[in-house]
């Protein structure tokens, strides 16, 4: 058997096949990293969109706390306060430990709190003595323009 003649179209042929195989791979890679790259700018928008309307919705929440503080020497507050960006409406307080300390009249006066703006406060007396509980523990309800009755459960220390 005599071998066969490489002729020059052999040789074109034969580089065309490896410059197409290369070609192939080299699409394949790029089409592998394209799909990764769609992938993350999906998932990288998903985020966007919902801290977009995780904001949204905090711009629409009352953000209503209370902390104990004292005034004089043996004058001590309940300052129930909003820092949230809307109004808080129907604040109510009701006390989990430590309600000891609050004034019972004090209480039936000023709550409910019909409206709470933001960065107002209601302050409440209390009747602070050597036997009161050391922390207080409350839970706030309000309503906002996100919805009716929002809780928020607060550990407050009392002196």
């Amino acid at each position: 058997m005599t071998p066969l003649p490489v002729t020059v179209s052999d040789i074109a042929a034969f580089s065309a096949l490896a410059v197409a195989i290369w070609s192939a791979v080299q699409t394949g890679r790029f089409n592998r990293r394209q799909n990764a790259f769609a992938e993350t700018a999906e998932r990288l928008n998903r985020l966007l969109i919902d801290k977009e309307s995780a904001e949204s919705q905090a711009q629409r929440e009352a953000d209503v706390g209370a902390n104990f503080v004292k005034i004089a020497k043996n004058d001590y507050r309940l300052k129930v306060f909003n820092r949230g960006p809307v109004a808080a409406r129907n604040v109510r307080l009701e006390f989990l430990a430590g309600g000891e300390v609050m004034m019972a009249s004090e209480l039936k006066q000023k709550l409910p709190v019909p409206a709470l703006e933001r960065h107002q406060t209601v302050e409440l007396m209390a009747g602070i003595n050597m036997q009161s509980p050391r922390r207080a523990h409350m839970r706030i309800h309000w309503d906002d323009d996100a919805g009716t009755d929002h809780h928020k459960e607060v550990w407050s220390d009392v002196f």
